[in-house]
């Protein structure tokens, strides 16, 4: 199984997310990043009272395996549906210099 297959499976049975997108960037980096940059953009509620800190916290904790091994770098994006709804989308990734 691919590596966005698992990180979707995992987020989308624990979160239960009404958007989801979970982008490869491993391709904006140098060296052999192959399959092991990802972003990650999350809307739920079960997001609702919690803090940035938790939901990563949450998300890393549902990824541990991954990111002991082959998930290198994993960018954060999460929104309750009212504070996507209230933005234009997640911010950009910068381009990695190393």
């Amino acid at each position: 199984m691919s590596m966005k297959q698992i990180i979707t499976d995992k987020v989308q049975q624990a979160l239960n997310p009404s958007h989801l997108e979970v982008i490869n960037e491993s391709h904006m980096h140098r060296g052999p990043a192959g399959d092991s940059h990802y972003k990650l953009i999350v809307v739920s509620d079960r997001f609702e009272g919690e803090r940035l800190i938790a939901r990563h916290r949450r998300i890393n904790g549902l990824l541990m395996e991954q990111l002991q091994g082959e998930l290198h770098a994993l960018a954060l994006h999460t929104y309750t549906n009212q504070e996507w709804l209230d933005q234009s989308g997640a911010p950009r990734t910068p381009g990695c210099v190393s």
